[in-house]
């Protein structure tokens, strides 16, 4: 099922997570005004950008970013999110911008006075760093209350991290993480853990799994993941046992066998833990919500 949340952060400063699990194109449209900058974030898979009516596409990689700005005319946004493929962006104003990073203008290309007024279009690697501030916004544990002042720490925090290629601070926090190899072991342990939600590895057979030894792999899954793997897991699950409730093609037994819970107590509970309200009661209130 393809998704977007489209999160405001201020005026001029959006946020939008695309989520595509399912195995067709997923396709998003947003008018976007004149004089705003563009990052996108290729996440995980690919995703493609069209233009003038589809007559130019400009491709979006995984653990690659974009910036996009076009200060004389608009570029609306049309993305094509391919089947299993998140992509993450953030589309903030050129005078937002130039507040931010006014006394560092030099150091950051299209603010320079040569571009100004310029188009700008770049393709970048998405860095470690980076790498850990995205994967957090898809997976974030927190309260809703505080959610979008969340999402605005981690904007500004990518916005930063986006520029700073001279160095990566949070190597000096954990240098198991500034080796991109690393954080594609991590990758592949949480592939792993979803892709066999139902029985899932235990921890050291996940860390030989991955090839890495196990306080590396809880410390790595914990930094960019900001849970432990059981806890992403449970989160994971619970999210997904959600999905398969809309979908009215499941009754709860089903669903809990097929996220790995025997008994059908079990599965409830956790629900419950989760969302403060029973499986069926959520059934319930879609049906409900669904009549009126």
């Amino acid at each position: 099922m393809g998704s977007q949340e489209i999160i405001t952060i201020e005026e001029d400063f959006t946020l939008i997570r695309f989520q595509n699990e399912d195995d067709k194109v997923y396709t998003a449209e947003r008018q976007i005004k004149q004089g705003l900058i563009q990052f996108h974030f290729g996440i995980k898979g690919k995703a493609k950008f069209m233009f003038n009516q589809g007559t130019y596409a400009l491709e979006l990689r995984e653990e690659k970013a974009l910036l996009l700005y076009n200060p004389q005319k608009e570029l609306p946004l049309h993305l094509e999110v391919a089947p299993n493929s998140w992509v993450i962006s953030v589309i903030v104003s050129i005078q937002k911008f130039h507040a931010l990073f006014s006394d560092q203008a030099g150091h950051i290309p299209f603010l320079a006075i040569e571009n100004k007024d310029k188009k700008y279009y770049n393709e970048t690697d998405i860095s470690p760093s980076m790498a850990i501030v995205l994967s957090q916004l898809f997976h974030y544990n927190l309260h809703p209350s505080i959610k979008n002042l969340y999402y605005k720490g981690k904007g500004y925090e990518l916005l930063s991290l986006y520029f700073n290629r001279s160095e990566d601070p949070d190597a000096e926090q954990c240098p198991f993480l500034v080796d991109e190899e690393n954080v594609m072991k991590i990758r592949k342990a949480k592939d792993i853990v979803i892709a066999n939600m139902a029985e899932p590895p235990g921890l050291q057979e996940l860390a030989d799994q991955v090839g890495l030894n196990l306080k590396k792999l809880k410390m790595g899954f914990k930094q960019i993941y900001g849970d432990t793997v059981y806890g992403f897991l449970f989160d994971y699950k619970m999210d997904y046992a959600r999905r398969l409730l809309d979908s009215g093609s499941y009754n709860v037994n089903e669903v809990g066998l097929k996220i790995g819970y025997s008994t059908g107590s079990h599965f409830i509970a956790a629900f419950k833990k989760k969302f403060a309200t029973t499986p069926k009661k959520y059934l319930m209130s879609i049906h409900s919500n669904t009549i009126i």
